[in-house]
C-alpha cells in the first residue's frame, strides 16, 4: 500500500498559526484537477479561503457550531462542489467525481506533510446563498487544511476522539465473492494505522 494512505486521517487539531501556501494549494488543487471522473466531465469545483479572509470566514460560518470549534484554525477552508450539468445536459456520477479529486488533493496533502479534515456538517443552503453558486451546482463537502496543531487546544470530548486508535472493518466485512457476504478474502492481520 502507499505510504500516504497509510498516513492519512483526519486530525482536528489544526495549528492556528502555521500557514498553508499558494504554491501548496496551487499542488493540492492541482492533484484535485488530475483525478479521474466520469467521461472526464471534470465536475469538481472548489472555493478556497485562506483562515483570515472573508471567504475562509463565511465558510467557516457555514459550518454546524460544533465543527467551528476547531475548523477556525484551520489555514485554509475549501468548500467541494459538483457542476451537476454542462451544454449537453445532466452530468452523470458527479459526486463521485467529486469524491476521487478530494481524495487526490487529501493524499497530495498528506505527501506535502500537511493534515486535512473533510466535513460533511455544513448548512449547503449557506454556501449557496453565501457565495450566489448557480442553479447547477451543489456543494457537498467542506475540506480544512493545515498543520496538524496541538489536541489540548481542542475541546476536551473532541481530545478524546482525536487520540482513540484508527480502526477499520477488515476486508472480510467489506469484499464478497460468488454470493453477498461470502468473504473474497481471509482474515487479515490485526496491525492498523494508529489515527482516526
Amino acid at each position: 500500500m502507499l505510504p500516504a494512505i497509510e498516513r492519512r486521517w483526519s486530525p482536528r487539531a489544526f495549528d492556528p498559526v502555521a500557514e498553508v501556501s499558494a504554491g501548496q494549494m496551487r499542488v493540492l488543487l492541482e492533484a484535485a484537477r488530475w483525478a479521474a471522473s466520469h467521461g472526464n466531465t471534470q465536475p469538481a469545483r472548489f472555493l478556497l479561503g485562506y483562515r483570515g479572509d472573508d471567504t475562509h470566514r463565511r465558510i467557516l460560518g457555514a459550518l454546524r457550531p460544533r465543527n467551528r470549534t476547531w475548523a477556525h484554525r484551520a489555514s485554509a477552508l475549501l468548500v467541494g462542489a459538483v457542476v451537476t450539468a454542462d451544454e449537453r445536459g445532466e452530468l452523470p456520477n458527479t459526486v463521485y467525481g467529486l469524491g476521487l479529486a478530494v481524495q487526490n488533493l487529501v493524499l497530495q496533502a498528506v505527501d506535502l506533510g500537511l493534515v486535512t479534515h473533510q466535513i460533511g456538517g455544513f448548512d449547503p443552503d449557506a454556501v449557496r446563498a453565501g457565495f450566489a453558486l448557480p442553479d447547477d451546482v451543489l456543494p457537498v463537502v467542506v475540506v480544512a487544511v493545515g498543520h496538524l496543531g496541538n489536541v489540548a487546544d481542542l475541546p476536551e470530548e473532541l481530545q478524546v476522539r482525536e487520540t482513540r486508535p484508527r480502526g477499520r472493518r477488515p476486508l472480510t466485512e467489506l469484499v464478497f465473492s460468488g454470493t453477498w457476504g461470502e468473504a473474497a478474502f481471509s482474515a487479515e492481520p490485526a496491525d492498523q494505522p494508529e489515527h482516526e
